[in-house]
């Protein structure tokens, strides 16, 4: 088959990838979607019970509000796909989607003077990648070129990352059931009930997919034959049953200029640098308000599951879960129970943990994450190679582009307390850049950017391998607001400016 030219390419059809495409639908961009739907891991990752974590105002497009975006409830995953899919309808984005095309390879086509250049002339009217695509139930494969690509492809879904476990102490010896989460949400509801209904389940992990299943797995298991579902819990994070501490809202304490402003940023300066640092009690504080409701609304002492350390690190790395319903509940009647073992392995008849018990199980459930950045293989060498710095961060610039990857743009690889706002900001600027309406730092001046973010992550929280920005978010859309040409600071009066959290509707085009 001939090669299809085109302009622009986009990996990847969730909210990242409807970002791009609407930025950058004057160029009639390609949207390679591998399923035959929108929605990302809201289409694919999500059980029956799964549910924003923020209030629907706090995730929307700043172009498409939600029609009841002053309802304080957080939405359903099928509400969400509701809503991505009347905004793709809205702006006519389908157009530019192939459903059912996996993209099954990349490879560079530019030449050596394309690798070291300067960073800019997106659009050179040459190809600069080649693209495969293999279409479902299809054996060939068409190949695509593109002068700029946009990897849209997640962190989350497709590639399970699965414990590995010693010798003859793996699933093989197990008697009963094992899989992983992604394959959970392939059961409509009537499978997943039947699946736990009267099992002893165990779930390895304790983060928000952990935590969603172990409520729906009591919930299958009310009445008098129900048994208990147990949550193995190796590393313990923060939880937040509601967004009000003490009888205020939550944004007060890191979504504001004024709380933000006592968090380091990156380009802070030496002034700034020691004022943070005396300023760091105070941080310590508003850490220990939130542990201090957390600890007495919660019943975490009492289960053992009370972290050792500090709330802010699991806010600074994008890990705060909010608890299902009637979670704790649950616990009390015996439905769910919890185990914190240091080591854990099968035996024929369950799990067995490091202090010598034994747990019978009939079904294990890995709620233990994906290998995300194993779905940027297809990405050849060496440019795969630039996308992995040994912190596990992804060193991207303004987090879209590495200066050292000519003509590639990721989206989505970023994380904040909305990640929608944050994809959708960084493809206003992408578009701005494609159409050369700003210049960019020098490679050396952007690689410095990069490198500051990252040590401000590090300095910030002990888990901060997610390239998570939400302490300094305001600042980081502050700097790319600059960088466009906009004004940074977008409310009506400081008042507001210095106390109300910024949404994406503070960024609609003016």
């Amino acid at each position: 088959m001939a090669v299809i030219l085109s302009k622009i390419g986009i990996v990847g059809g969730g909210i990242s990838g409807l970002a791009a495409a609407k930025q950058l639908a004057a160029h009639n961009p390609l949207v390679f979607e591998a399923t035959d739907s929108l929605g990302g891991v809201w289409r694919h990752c999500s059980y029956r019970s799964t549910k924003l974590q923020t209030p629907r105002c706090d995730y929307e497009f700043s172009d498409y509000p939600w029609p009841e975006r002053d309802n304080s409830t957080f939405p359903s995953y099928a509400d969400i796909l509701e809503y991505l899919d009347s905004y793709a309808r809205h702006f006519d984005l389908l157009k530019f989607v192939q459903f059912n095309s996996k993209v099954i390879e990349v490879r560079f086509v530019g030449g050596e003077e394309d690798r070291t250049r300067e960073y800019g002339n997106l659009l050179t009217g040459r190809p600069m990648w080649e693209v495969a695509v293999q279409t479902s139930g299809e054996e060939t494969v068409q190949w695509y070129a593109f002068e700029f690509l946009v990897i849209c492809a997640g962190k989350y879904g497709d590639i399970p990352s699965i414990p590995v476990l010693p010798q003859n102490k793996g699933p093989e010896v197990f008697r009963g059931k094992v899989m992983h989460t992604i394959d959970y949400c392939k059961l409509d509801g009537e499978a997943a009930d039947e699946l736990m209904r009267g099992k002893k389940v165990v779930v390895i992990g304790y983060k928000k997919s952990a935590i969603d299943l172990a409520a729906e797995c009591a919930q299958a298991n009310q009445g008098p034959d129900g048994q208990t579902c147990t949550l193995v819990a190796r590393a313990l994070h923060w939880t937040v049953p509601h967004y009000w501490i003490w009888g205020l809202p939550f944004y007060l304490f890191f979504s504001t200029r004024s709380s933000q402003f006592l968090h380091q940023r990156p380009n802070q300066g030496l002034a700034r640098t020691l004022l943070c640092h005396l300023l760091s009690p105070m941080k310590r504080a508003v850490s220990k308000i939130i542990e201090s409701y957390l600890v007495w609304k919660l019943p975490l002492e009492k289960y053992g599951l009370k972290p050792d350390h500090p709330f802010v690190e699991d806010y600074a790395s994008c890990q705060m879960a909010i608890l299902p319903e009637n979670f704790f509940a649950e616990a009390d009647k015996g439905k769910i129970a919890f185990k914190r073992p240091s080591k854990w392995w099968f035996w024929e008849g369950g799990v067995e943990f490091d202090d010598g018990t034994k747990l019978e199980a009939d079904v294990v459930v890995y709620a233990t994450g994906y290998e995300g950045q194993k779905k940027l293989q297809i990405i050849p060498e060496p440019f795969r190679s630039f996308l992995e710095l040994p912190s596990g961060l992804m060193p991207l610039y303004r987090g879209t582009i590495n200066p050292l990857i000519p003509n590639m743009a990721f989206v989505g690889y970023i994380e904040s307390i909305s990640n929608l706002h944050t994809a959708e900001l960084r493809c206003k600027w992408l578009a701005r850049l494609v159409d050369d309406r700003f210049e960019l730092p020098s490679v050396e001046g952007m690689l410095k950017q990069i490198t500051e973010e990252v040590e401000i992550m590090k300095k910030t929280t002990r888990f901060y391998r997610r390239s998570c920005i939400s302490t300094f978010s305001i600042n980081h859309s502050d700097e790319i607001c600059e960088e466009m040409g906009w004004e940074s600071w977008r409310k009506k009066t400081w008042l507001a400016e210095v106390f109300s959290p910024y949404t994406s509707q503070d960024y609609e085009e003016k």
